[in-house]
């Protein structure tokens, strides 16, 4: 295999900013989840590593553990910088060692309080809060959440009321679901905080978006959908628990890497926008859930549904569908940064195609303004992958929930006419449906100026060992200038069916 140059790799000019609470060691997975994240932390800055407890681990933290991990990871990092693009380069085990802080040694809202100091993950939360910046400080929830209970109400008590708004204002919490008592208070108590958990019953985790990861032997749900064969500890044992960061990756208890959706859901592959959970990613895909006794929409969103045809062939309608769809590209994505952390040699192992379209790289979404019922044409001819030597296949689909407002997608959202213009399907030439079908209201039938925002995603996988892909997201914005396409009205849900 021809390697030319790392420049040639996909960049990360703009880096996430993380902080994680993890009961590490209460069950193996945190430590899977933390061993999977040093593989992509070129692509975020990470601000805080915080050992918490949680229902599972109630009266201590180890954050001994990290340090391990992190010993094992300073084995790995300058075999990895070898394989990053030379401006997205890998942090430090010094540095990331220097982050590792205890939470409070108690359980939930135990730890919350007037009169109870903050931890010292809690002041390092606080600190990192209070930076100087407005970018979104991302507060990923292996565990239990007092630590940030605790910096909410130090927040709440010591700010002024538009101070206080402010600082929440960044915050942007992703939760595997609830783990102590804290994680309801933050949500009734401060609805103005970006928060997204699965809401379900107290342990039924098998309800959760978030097991869609690797959950569902354990669980039974969706039975025959998902693809198991890279979740097995066989698959696991010859492709990820080798080297000197594999080799800290323990074998599972029940099932594997469960709190990894929270940064499977920041991973800049151009699929997931982290801003809209309702968009879908690697990491799941969600909805707002509630609405605040002022009468506005919460900032908190719970499990949404994608409907996906499984490994036997049968459709699957789940919340765990939102996330197990991807599998394969996330195990093999995994795989291959293993294999990065056994050679600095670029020509021994794989690295991700780059995307272009219609001349615009990146991965953040290509945005366009189109009138209903017209046709686009999107070109990814500048496409390329950075090893050279392997095929590209290219797949453009339409990702059809997120345009829907309820459950009803496909009454709502009708499929856009693909055709490709050439054999590979580099260029495509697009449909857009009729103002009737995407730029009128659904209950009166009323036209509108401004219709669906239609989501269209570019998948582009290459022909390395393990195969690896990319994601270009467009987002379609319908017009319907002229108010084309509106009917008759009607007050009632089978009105309306009668009239569609």
């Amino acid at each position: 295999m021809s390697f030319p140059s790392t420049s040639k790799l996909q960049s990360f000019p703009s880096k996430p900013r993380v902080f994680i609470l993890s009961d590490i060691s209460n069950e193996p997975d945190d430590a899977e989840s933390l061993v999977r994240y040093l593989l992509y932390s070129n692509q975020f800055q990470t601000e805080g590593l915080v050992a918490v407890t949680s229902t599972w681990m109630k009266t201590k933290v180890c954050p001994q553990d990290m340090e391990k991990i992190i010993d094992a990871y300073e084995g790995a990092v300058s075999n990895l910088n070898a394989h990053a693009h030379p401006d997205s380069q890998y942090p430090s085990a010094q540095y990331m060692r220097g982050l590792i802080r205890k939470g409070a040694e108690t359980y939930g809202m135990t730890a919350v309080g007037e009169d109870i100091p903050l931890s010292d993950g809690g002041k390092l939360l606080l600190e990192r809060i209070k930076a100087p910046t407005d970018e979104p400080l991302w507060v990923l929830c292996w565990g239990g959440t007092n630590a940030l209970a605790q910096v909410l109400l130090k927040i709440k008590n010591q700010e002024s009321a538009p101070d206080a708004a402010r600082l929440r204002k960044k915050l942007r919490v992703y939760a595997i679901s609830d783990q102590d008592d804290t994680g309801a208070w933050i949500r009734s108590n401060f609805p103005d905080v970006f928060y997204i958990s699965s809401v379900h019953g107290w342990n039924q985790y098998g309800l959760a978006a978030w097991t869609g990861i690797s959950g569902d032997k354990y669980y039974g749900f969706d039975e025959g959908g998902p693809d198991f064969s890279k979740l097995t500890k066989e698959w696991i044992k010859e492709n990820i628990q080798i080297g000197p960061l594999g080799s800290a990756y323990p074998d599972y208890l029940f099932i594997p890497e469960g709190d990894t959706p929270t940064f499977l859901y920041l991973i800049q592959n151009g699929l997931g926008v982290p801003e809209h959970p309702d968009y879908g990613s690697w990491g799941g895909r969600y909805a707002l859930t509630d609405i605040s006794k002022s009468g506005l929409s919460s900032k908190h969103y719970s499990d949404a549904v994608d409907r996906v045809t499984g490994a036997d062939g049968r459709r699957y309608a789940s919340n765990h569908a939102t996330i197990w769809r991807w599998r394969d590209a996330f195990q093999n994505d995994f795989a291959a940064r293993i294999q990065w952390t056994l050679s600095g040699d670029l020509g021994k192992a794989n690295h991700h195609p780059v995307i272009s379209i219609n001349g615009h790289g990146g991965v953040a979404p290509l945005q366009i303004e189109q009138e209903a019922g017209s046709t686009i044409v999107l070109d990814a001819s500048s496409t390329y992958d950075p090893d050279e030597d392997d095929k590209l296949t290219f797949n453009w689909f339409h990702y059809r929930e997120p345009s829907a407002t309820q459950w009803w997608v496909e009454a709502e959202v009708t499929e856009l006419g693909i055709k490709k213009l050439d054999s590979e399907g580099r260029k495509v030439e697009v449909q857009l449906p009729g103002p009737e079908k995407c730029a009128v209201e659904l209950m009166s039938r009323k036209a509108v100026s401004r219709g669906q925002l239609l989501h269209l995603i570019l998948e582009v996988k290459d022909s390395g060992t393990p195969p690896l892909t990319s994601y270009r997201r467009v987002l379609i914005q319908t017009t319907n200038k002229d108010l084309r396409g509106g009917g008759e009205g009607a007050d009632a849900i089978g009105d309306a069916m009668g009239n569609m």
